[in-house]
């Protein structure tokens, strides 16, 4: 005998948010691992303490809302937005900013707006804006590569008991370009820059195209596992490569490549594992797309001709300011109607 049940059907736990945000996370790991090679074992310490401030900061909020700490702790989504925070600032930052940003996307950014599944804005991307607007000097201290600290004197550093000037000489290849490119005046180009300073490597900055390699390989198996969809990380990388692209081929003594731009900064796991973000991103695939293409237009833009050296989270913010009005005009229209809105 036969028992027959009706639609929808869902395969049990093939769903879960615990089981999605698991799997972002194992995501992330190739970064990580490129990440701990290049610069030591510091980024371990502040991804511990942004998961346990996460952790901490939720169920705080959770039982002020009178909410199950067990179903919501254990989604693992407080976890996720942690990784992401740890891993945009830099790995030498005192361990209070890393926590103080980290329970300002919990508390604020997720928890004021109703918790998870409200949230207009990234969480991650909130608390990144938050401490570079408020703390640009320490957000700007990034070791210089090749530093041969002991683990010991990075965690001395992150503590706060070892001085911080003798050790924080470096510069991302971001900044790097820019400001080499401003102070030069017309005296020096891109290709000459690229050849001659130690901080970049083959094609973006030396060894971090390690790095955004690894979050290449996370978000591609991500995309593998339909975790994500292509939409927004295809839209983010083409916004940002076309423009790229553009102001390449018109001057490239004053702009570097496309591939540089990629390789650099948070671009990939900006394409990837923000962008992709489904609460605060774009529900239709269109939407998603053009969500993409616009943040990616936007994280160039601020890169190249704004004052911040990268401008992923603030490209994130602006459009998900825009994702009520995307998904309007984007909306598939309601069968047995031509026009739904």
């Amino acid at each position: 005998m036969m028992n027959w049940t009706t639609p929808p059907y869902l395969l049990d736990g093939q769903a879960s948010v615990r089981r999605v945000m698991l799997q972002v996370l194992v995501g992330l790991l190739p970064g990580i691992a490129a990440y701990v090679w290049l610069v030591g074992p510091s980024i371990l310490l502040q991804l511990a303490l942004a998961t346990i401030s996460a952790l901490a900061g939720e169920a705080l909020m959770l039982r002020l809302r009178g909410k199950p700490l067990s179903l919501f702790l254990g989604d693992g989504s407080a976890i996720v937005t942690a990784w992401l925070i740890a891993l945009t600032f830099p790995p030498l930052a005192p361990w209070w900013l890393v926590v103080v940003g980290t329970l300002f996307a919990i508390v604020v950014a997720k928890h004021l707006y109703g918790g998870l599944g409200q949230n207009p804005f990234n969480p991650a991307m909130v608390a990144f804006a938050a401490c570079i607007v408020s703390f640009p000097a320490l957000m700007s201290q990034w070791p210089a590569l090749g530093l041969k600290l002991t683990f010991a004197e990075q965690v001395s550093i992150i503590a706060g008991l070892a001085p911080r000037i003798d050790v924080m000489s470096g510069a991302t290849p971001l900044d790097a370009i820019k400001t080499a490119l401003k102070l030069g005046e017309g005296t020096v180009d891109v290709p000459t820059l690229l050849a001659t300073q130690d901080v970049f490597g083959n094609f973006a900055g030396r060894g971090w195209e390690w790095v955004t390699t690894g979050y290449l390989l996370g978000g591609l198996w991500l995309w593998q596992r339909r975790i994500i969809t292509w939409y927004a990380p295809l839209g983010f990388i083409c916004g940002l490569s076309l423009l790229a692209g553009a102001l390449w081929l018109w001057n490239p003594q004053g702009f570097a490549s496309p591939l540089f731009h990629l390789f650099s900064g948070g671009a990939m796991l900006g394409a990837f594992f923000i962008v992709t973000d489904p609460v605060s991103g774009c529900t239709t695939s269109r939407g998603k797309l053009i969500f993409g293409f616009l943040a990616g237009l936007l994280a160039y833009t601020i890169r190249v001709f704004g004052g911040y050296p990268d401008g992923v989270a603030f490209a994130v913010l602006l459009m998900n300011l825009c994702v009520p009005l995307i998904d309007m005009y984007t909306q598939p229209p309601i069968f047995g109607m031509k026009n739904q809105r």
